[in-house]
């Protein structure tokens, strides 16, 4: 579960930081990549515990 955390959250930094170097829109792009790479996690994480109960 935590590489499935950290890896949403990279990603969603990742894409953020892309588009503020594509778009010059700092830190716009950073902060919705964050918001979105820990949605992209919880969801993620919930599809997992769901699995065992």
């Amino acid at each position: 579960m935590g590489s499935t955390i950290a890896a949403c959250v990279a990603v969603g930094v990742g894409l953020g930081i892309w588009a503020d170097d594509t778009w010059h829109t700092a830190p716009a792009g950073l902060l919705i990549g964050i918001v979105l790479g820990t949605v992209a996690a919880v969801v993620s994480v919930v599809q997992q515990v769901r699995r065992y109960l």
